[in-house]
């Protein structure tokens, strides 16, 4: 998975401090995030079923807070 076409950044980002935030790219099999300040720098790549449970993970503490 070294080159997606389809990295997108959250509907979060905006102006200001919206630029920098991480983007996303998927294939039905990986979730790659990158830096949008550096995206030259890298990308972590992970199965898609654990990037949806670190959202969904994400998501339940986000109520707590």
């Amino acid at each position: 998975m070294s080159t997606h076409a389809n990295w997108r950044k959250s509907s979060y980002s905006g102006e200001g401090d919206g630029n920098e935030c991480v983007e996303v790219a998927n294939s039905p099999t990986h979730v790659a995030v990158r830096d949008s300040k550096a995206p030259s720098y890298g990308t972590l790549t992970v199965p898609t079923g654990a990037f949806a449970a670190f959202v969904d993970g994400i998501k339940g503490v986000e109520g707590k807070l």
